[in-house]
């Protein structure tokens, strides 16, 4: 009997549905143990968000500063897992402040030290640097990353823009004024990432975990757009100047910071709007 935990933060409630549906090939295995587990916020962060608080939570996610999670179960913390399956989404181009904050936790470290680590990202398009990023943060913890599953919202940039902002604001996943397409990840995406658990599945039972990414490739499980690798890149020069600047301005309740915060959501538009499309 191996154990696999399967543990994820999901704001929405997309990225619980992928990881479940990639977790259900390996639920059905008689020879696996399979153990779910929600990363959980001391404060939680509320969802639709409320315009101030999205900004607001920039400098925290890219600087990536930790904030205090709720405890993990200690019947989950005193096992010994044979794969970790580790699902987050991508807030300002960076792993989400409440991965980064478990990742970076005192428990991650004993949880995932010696383990083979799977990634599944669930984001809008850009993910290449955070992973850059959850790489680093793995490394601390002393495990070792086996596989890795990014799912993207595939409509073209600008349209991903207006309606994801609408979703995060309104929290309602449906057609934008009845003729923009559903924002997110595409239920169809969702509904068939299964097809990842049982590619898994063949792996952990065969004790194969090191040629796993290859497979997960030939399913499409990751495919690369050198545009927003290049727009990731160069997007994380510029945020690494403005969320220094800003966090530098006090805390989120500071007029100071609230101001510079309005104003790099002024920056945001114009390069989404005037700069992107130029490069």
């Amino acid at each position: 009997m191996k154990n696999i935990l399967v543990i994820h933060y999901s704001q929405s409630g997309q990225l619980t549905e992928i990881v479940t549906n990639i977790a259900k090939p390996l639920s059905n295995c008689k020879d696996l143990k399979v153990v779910h587990h929600q990363i959980k916020m001391e404060t939680p962060f509320s969802f639709p968000w409320k315009k101030i608080n999205f900004l607001n939570a920039f400098p925290e996610s890219f600087l990536q500063i930790p904030s205090k999670t709720k405890k993990i179960p200690e019947t989950i913390l005193n096992q010994q897992f044979d794969l970790v399956i580790l699902g987050y989404p991508v807030w300002y181009l960076s792993p989400s402040i409440p991965t980064n904050s478990f990742l970076k936790s005192p428990e991650a470290k004993k949880l995932l030290s010696n383990t083979p680590i799977i990634t599944v990202i669930g984001c809008r398009n850009m993910w290449i640097m955070a992973q850059e990023k959850i790489k680093d943060l793995l490394k601390e913890c002393n495990s070792k990353l086996v596989g890795n599953i990014a799912l993207v919202d595939r409509h073209i940039n600008h349209i991903s823009v207006i309606t994801i902002v609408q979703w995060m604001f309104s929290g309602k996943k449906e057609k934008y004024l009845g003729i923009f397409p559903k924002p997110g990840v595409s239920q169809k995406d969702i509904d068939e990432s299964s097809k990842f658990g049982d590619v898994i599945l063949n792996h952990i039972i065969d004790n194969k975990l090191e040629s796993l990414q290859n497979n997960l490739i030939k399913e499409k499980a990751v495919v690369i757009k050198p545009f927003l690798v290049l727009a990731d890149k160069r997007a994380n020069i510029l945020f690494g100047k403005w969320a220094k600047f800003i966090y530098s301005k006090g805390d989120a309740n500071s007029k100071k910071r609230i101001f510079w915060v309005k104003m790099f959501n002024y920056y945001l538009l114009f390069a989404i709007w005037i700069i992107a499309p130029l490069v």
